[in-house]
């Protein structure tokens, strides 16, 4: 399998994507930041650019303290010093020589990566990969106070294109998915 990064970009901005409850979801779009509490700063939080992948996640918002879908516009540069900063959440020999090696890095890591199988409208696994995004410690710090350029409730739409493909209508709800583009491409001997 191959690993992707697609998402909807410009050129400053990338938006992720994150699911919470009503609470944390509301307090976060009302002040365009998320405030602590409801927030968590001392929890890992996890970002995904993928928005099928977050539908399959949170099971287009019905899943408990997943009911709210938030579009996250964040700088680029946040992204990239994420990327840079990060160590895959599981030991692969292709890049740790040792597991020791691997434990060290990922204890002196604020981010984690994590490759999951990208979903179709179905929401059934494709066949190249879709990056999870694990922040922590000063990574949190930074997406909440520096990266975050605007927070989007977009439950509303998701539900509108789940009911769009239970009804079998997938063509209209296919026009309703957010246009992602290739970000990055990663093979088997990146660092990611």
């Amino acid at each position: 399998m191959m690993n992707e990064i697609r998402a909807v970009y410009d050129e400053q901005t990338i938006t992720v994507y994150q699911a919470f409850n009503k609470h944390i979801a509301q307090s976060a779009v009302e002040n365009q930041k998320f405030t602590s509490p409801p927030f968590k700063m001392d929890r890992m939080t996890w970002i995904k650019p993928s928005f099928l992948w977050m539908m399959y996640r949170s099971g287009w918002g019905y899943k408990e303290n997943q009911e709210h879908i938030l579009a996250i516009r964040i700088k680029r540069s946040g992204f990239e010093w994420a990327l840079k900063n990060s160590c895959l959440s599981h030991f692969d020999k292709s890049f740790f020589s040792t597991i020791e090696e691997w434990r060290e890095k990922l204890k002196n890591s604020p981010v984690r990566i994590q490759w999951d199988p990208e979903r179709d409208i179905f929401l059934n696994s494709l066949k190249h990969r879709s990056i999870q995004i694990g922040l922590s410690g000063i990574a949190v710090e930074q997406y909440i106070n520096e990266w975050i350029v605007s927070l989007e409730d977009i439950t509303d739409n998701c539900k509108k294109i789940h009911t769009l493909i239970i009804n079998n209508k997938i063509n209209q709800a296919t026009k309703l998915l957010p246009n992602e583009l290739k970000y990055f491409d990663y093979s088997i001997k990146s660092k990611l």
